[in-house]
């Protein structure tokens, strides 16, 4: 569970910023977003697939970027 305390003489907003900003890193709402919806295990390994794709064509493109200056 995520509990944020409150500080002296802290604003609500304050504390409501804070509290979104360690929800977020925490990784919370992107694992509620993604079992909002029933996944087959195949689209898992699918999208799983995907996303590494992805990501070596991101380094490829980082890669020959910083190699041509």
């Amino acid at each position: 569970m995520l509990q944020v305390t409150r500080k002296d003489d802290e604003s609500v907003e304050s504390l409501i910023r804070r509290f979104n900003k360690k929800v977020i890193q925490s990784g919370i709402l992107t694992t509620a977003r993604q079992k909002k919806y029933f996944q087959k295990p195949i689209s898992k390994t699918e999208a799983r697939q995907v996303a590494i794709r992805k990501r070596v064509r991101k380094e490829q493109k980082m890669r020959e970027l910083l190699g041509s200056r």
